[in-house]
């Protein structure tokens, strides 16, 4: 399709080219499950009042001019054509309570959708997949349009607030938790030690980043995926925390944070998963690495968006896909080492990462090879290094309080990604005082991601054990 002569749209941003190519193609599956049942009047009106339809992202077809360069294109939204009404009946099965049930609808729905299911360009890129029995709705939005936390900031300003039903929900406010940058006030040989840490941490994660790149690989273990996987068939299943027990765990360890709990128990998940699969395959404390997505933003706040509508800047608001990479690694240990340990072996880790530019450089060298190279070339680069490591990881923070729309309640918010090639991925939202983590795998590869999402949801439980005995 190609715009009118002499009008040729907004131009695609580098990131937004990448997402596009038909090799990645990433689409972004948020579920959202509803109390109540699913006014689909009220609903359509919602969207075409809010600032989602005033956004000229989500307003725009993707266009081509005649040198093959993508735009966007604003373009008059009809609502009705991005409503998919799905009736999905209850499972009749006893064992299955109803929460089991939506669970798994949904979940294998999902699944489905993220392999066999591209977003159409003859519209806007986004759609709303409605599962009247399970009162869930699944946004589906091409990762093009913007990254978790701008699409968190634009769903929430459709919400309001389940205490009052004028008030706009909030993201967490301030600075996020920063990859090298250190705010702390210290003496002159402490700010001396800390820029040499910097310096010498930065230099080695940023080769180590650019040698997965090029050749080092993870060995391989039955959760490896690799060329070719992102086009596997697919199953989905869900692991549930209580932040209040990722709060006692914290607690347990000195100067801990809740992200540091979050990847001890992926650590020991992943052990315990591979001591079940595989057991006596695995040397004690091998490598098995991730990519964890970082947030490059100073704030996550929803000012900036209504700022961006107001000026039309994203300079300002920063509104698009604002992150970086990490290199994650976690190690395989036996099951009767301490079950804290491994929060204290995630903590050190994190700690050498926030005072590094590691994500900054996995950033600016994307951009620079979009530049230079063109977007064909930024994806080499980028499912290099997927394909050299094991599993994608990413960390949405959601509001702290319950949340309504159209004055239904939120009873969960969960996400995930397409078109990966590992064979695991896990995308976590925080809400109203739960933790849902999705769990999306290639079931040729992982056939039992009910089992793997119960094997961290035990590793919690077992350190919170320990950190109550520890007391």
């Amino acid at each position: 399709m190609a715009p009118p002569e002499g009008d040729s749209g907004e131009p695609v941003t580098p990131a937004g080219r990448l997402f596009l190519l038909p090799e990645m193609n990433n689409i972004i599956h948020c579920a959202i499950g509803l109390k109540n049942k699913i006014d689909m009047d009220s609903t359509r009106s919602a969207i075409k009042s809010s600032l989602m339809l005033k956004h000229p992202r989500f307003c725009s077809l993707l266009v081509r001019d005649k040198n093959g360069r993508e735009h966007w294109k604003k373009t008059d939204i009809d609502i009705d054509q991005h409503f998919i009404i799905v009736n999905k009946r209850k499972d009749s099965r006893s064992s299955c309570t109803d929460a089991d049930d939506v669970d798994r609808v949904v979940n294998e729905y999902i699944a489905d959708l993220s392999v066999s299911t591209p977003l159409e360009i003859s519209k806007p890129l986004w759609e709303v997949h409605v599962l009247l029995e399970q009162n869930c709705a699944i946004l589906r939005i091409h990762h093009a349009l913007g990254d978790g936390i701008s699409l968190m900031s634009l769903f929430l300003a459709i919400c309001r607030t389940a205490g009052d039903p004028e008030k706009i929900p909030t993201l967490v406010t301030g600075r996020r938790p920063d990859y090298g940058k250190e705010g702390k006030q210290q003496d002159w040989g402490g700010v001396i030690l800390r820029v040499l840490q910097m310096v010498w941490f930065s230099l080695a994660f940023c080769l180590e980043f650019v040698l997965r790149i090029l050749w080092v690989c993870d060995k391989k273990t039955v959760i490896s995926g690799g060329d070719g996987v992102e086009l596997w068939p697919r199953k989905l299943a869900t692991a549930k925390f209580l932040i209040e027990d990722m709060k006692t765990v914290k607690r347990a360890v000195a100067n801990a944070t809740i992200n540091d709990v979050l990847f001890g128990v992926i650590s020991s998940g992943l052990s315990r998963y591979l001591d079940h699969r595989s057991p006596k395959a695995l040397q004690e404390g091998q490598q098995i690495t991730g990519m964890a997505m970082v947030n490059l933003r100073e704030k996550q706040t929803l000012q900036d968006i209504s700022e961006m509508l107001k000026n039309n800047s994203g300079s300002q608001s920063r509104w698009g896909n604002r992150f970086g990479f990490i290199l994650l690694p976690t190690f395989y240990h036996k099951h009767n080492v301490d079950p804290l340990e491994h929060v204290r072996r995630a903590k050190k880790m994190i700690d050498r990462k926030k005072q590094t530019s590691e994500a900054h450089f996995a950033y600016h060298i994307g951009h620079l090879a979009m530049s230079l190279l063109g977007p064909k070339a930024a994806y080499v680069l980028n499912y290099r290094v997927l394909c050299n490591t094991t599993f994608t990881f990413s960390n949405v923070v959601g509001p702290q309080e319950v949340i309504t729309i159209t004055d239904n309640p939120i009873t969960f918010l969960r996400v995930n990604t397409s078109s990966i090639p590992h064979s695991l991925t896990m995308h976590m939202v925080s809400y109203a005082g739960r933790a849902d983590m999705q769990i999306m795998v290639a079931k040729d590869i992982i056939p039992d991601p009910e089992f793997l999402a119960k094997c961290f949801e035990d590793a919690l439980v077992e350190m919170k054990e320990a950190a109550a005995a520890a007391v």
